[in-house]
């Protein structure tokens, strides 16, 4: 039987071409954090195939959403601090 692979923030940023471990990860969300009224898909740091896959996903509710919520929180850490 074949066990689905759980879905991960390292899998994910293998998903975007970038790199996945742990600190490449923290280094990202440290060098691209997003303003309160930016949306994910929509951060300027994407190519078109990232920005298309992260939309496409977090659209449909699938399995990627509680991954791409996670990133999407990771990336606006500053501006969720800033607003209390």
């Amino acid at each position: 039987m074949l066990m689905e692979q759980q879905l991960t923030l390292e899998l994910l940023f293998e998903q975007l071409g970038l790199p996945s471990d742990e600190a490449s990860i923290e280094q990202f969300a440290k060098e691209h954090q997003l303003d309160a009224k930016v949306v994910l898909p929509d951060a300027e740091f994407w190519n078109e195939g990232q920005s298309a896959f992260l939309r496409e996903h977090w659209h449909q509710d699938d399995e990627w959403i509680v991954i791409i919520d996670k990133l999407n929180q990771l990336l606006h850490l500053e501006s969720d601090k800033a607003a209390n």
